[in-house]
């Protein structure tokens, strides 16, 4: 993610926004989400995406990166598709996410799945936008 983030040029937060890292078990699962890696052929980790919850209704989008070199192939839909899928069976109706305006793919993408621009009471540091998602 990390290496993802340099490309861009926004930079990591450890200490905060990135702090759900250290425990992903704490920070997903036990919470009732999930957290998700696409593996290369070889087992490196190429794409990821969180499915942090915030309610018992509504979970908010978090970690989903694809590394450069595996861009272009349809993965970003299939990782999208995947996390929306997941979303449904944990019994989330509403989907959160916050991105930054560099990342124009992603958002693309987003939009083109419904997410709609959203306020947001409080934006990660290295993030400008927040977007909503609602399914029944």
């Amino acid at each position: 993610m990390f290496t993802v983030l340099d490309e861009y040029g926004l930079k990591p937060d450890p200490d905060g926004t990135d702090a759900d890292l250290d425990d992903i078990e704490r920070s997903y699962f036990a919470r009732g989400g999930t957290f998700c890696v696409l593996e290369d052929q070889d087992g490196s980790i190429v794409g990821a995406y969180g499915l942090y919850p915030t309610t018992d209704r509504a979970c908010e989008l978090r970690k989903m990166y694809l590394r450069r070199t595996h861009r272009g192939r349809g993965l970003g839909k299939r990782l999208l598709e995947d996390a929306l899928n997941a979303a449904g069976r944990l019994g989330f109706t509403t989907v959160t996410l916050e991105t930054a305006s560099v990342l124009k793919e992603a958002i693309a993408l987003y939009r083109r799945y419904g997410f709609v621009p959203c306020p947001s009471d409080h934006l990660a540091t290295r993030c400008d936008q927040a977007y909503v998602l609602e399914r029944s």
